[in-house]
């Protein structure tokens, strides 16, 4: 090692504690990750929960729980609904700072290609979006409408978390398709037909019985058993598509994963299925309906996982340029 190099390295200014404990931190992105993803699908299981338990106005304004008090006040009107509205709020706090961990854990690698790093800020920015979603929905009275964006955009933020959980295992060279041409455009048809698959799911949830508050609450003008019907034909398309696929990866030749992930998709499908006939036939409890919501939720994180597992990234022994590479 030359003199200069040693005065130069000496001359360095140490890392400082926030840096350091930055660095730490960043040692836990993986879990981070993770526990974004679990999170943002928990989220809409106790955002469904209140709709189901009519507790949508439990807080009667926001961001305050209550004119003049940011936590539940006891009185006899509200009940357990305050309490059931104030936790789902608490739970999207602790999904923020889950998020926020997130992003700054991911945006500082600057190692990274700039379309990992900017999907790592899609969770927080997307949290704090639903916070004002949520707010406005509160405000007036829960519309169906908004409700269900509110949902779908919950569904947006699995996929884009399961998106950024797979690509931060991955080398960010260009991706290259690992099956054939025909099974490659399935695949991305069936990414396509989930697109109505949830969204008409939600149609019926704005139609049905539990708008969040008995009183207050409208409900969307539609037939709800001719959406019922409309929504399952779509499963049914979604179904045949996925059958068709797996059968197009034993027909040609398929990596393990790919097959792997198509069943794990196939076995979310059918309980969904069973979960939604049975919910239909029986009155829709809010215990099936809740579990259908997760499954919607699980059906999503999973089918993207799956479709991921069609092309692969190879890493190389020098990083590309940013120019050269393409997003997932």
């Amino acid at each position: 090692m030359s003199t200069a190099t040693r005065v130069d390295d000496a001359a360095a200014p140490a890392p400082g504690a926030l840096t350091r404990l930055l660095d730490h931190l960043g040692t836990w992105a993986r879990p981070a990750l993770v526990a974004n993803l679990v999170g943002q699908m928990a989220i809409i299981v106790t955002g469904g929960f209140v709709r189901l338990t009519g507790s949508g106005l439990g807080c009667e304004t926001w961001p305050e729980c209550h004119p003049g008090s940011f936590t539940p006040i006891r009185h006899a009107e509200t009940g357990y609904h305050q309490a059931i509205e104030f936790g789902n709020r608490v739970v999207t706090i602790v999904l923020c700072v889950i998020a926020a961990y997130v992003a700054v854990v991911v945006w500082r690698r600057r190692d990274r290609v700039r379309s990992v790093r900017w999907l790592g800020l899609a969770p927080l920015l997307g949290v704090v979006a639903q916070a004002v979603i949520g707010g406005i929905v509160v405000l007036f009275d829960l519309p169906p409408t908004l409700v269900g964006v509110h949902l779908l955009v919950s569904m947006t933020l699995v996929w884009l978390s399961m998106l950024l959980l797979v690509r931060w295992g991955e080398a960010d060279t260009p991706p290259h398709r690992v099956v054939d041409p025909g099974t490659w455009t399935l695949s991305r048809a069936l990414g396509v037909v989930l697109v109505p698959v949830l969204v008409l799911g939600v149609v019926v949830t704005g139609a049905g019985p539990h708008g969040g508050d008995d009183v207050h609450a409208e409900r969307l003008s539609f037939d709800p058993e001719v959406v019922a019907r409309l929504h399952a034909g779509v499963v049914w398309v979604f179904l045949v598509l996925l059958v068709w696929l797996l059968w197009r990866t034993h027909r040609f030749p398929t990596p393990q994963r790919v097959r792997r992930g198509l069943l794990v998709v196939l076995g979310v499908t059918l309980l969904q299925g069973v979960v939604g006939y049975v919910q239909y036939f029986t009155g829709l409890p809010i215990g099936l309906v809740a579990i259908h919501m997760l499954g919607a939720a699980s059906l999503t994180a999973a089918t993207t996982w799956a479709l991921l597992t069609m092309r692969e990234r190879k890493a190389t022994a020098v990083a590309p340029s940013d120019d050269a590479l393409t997003a997932a």
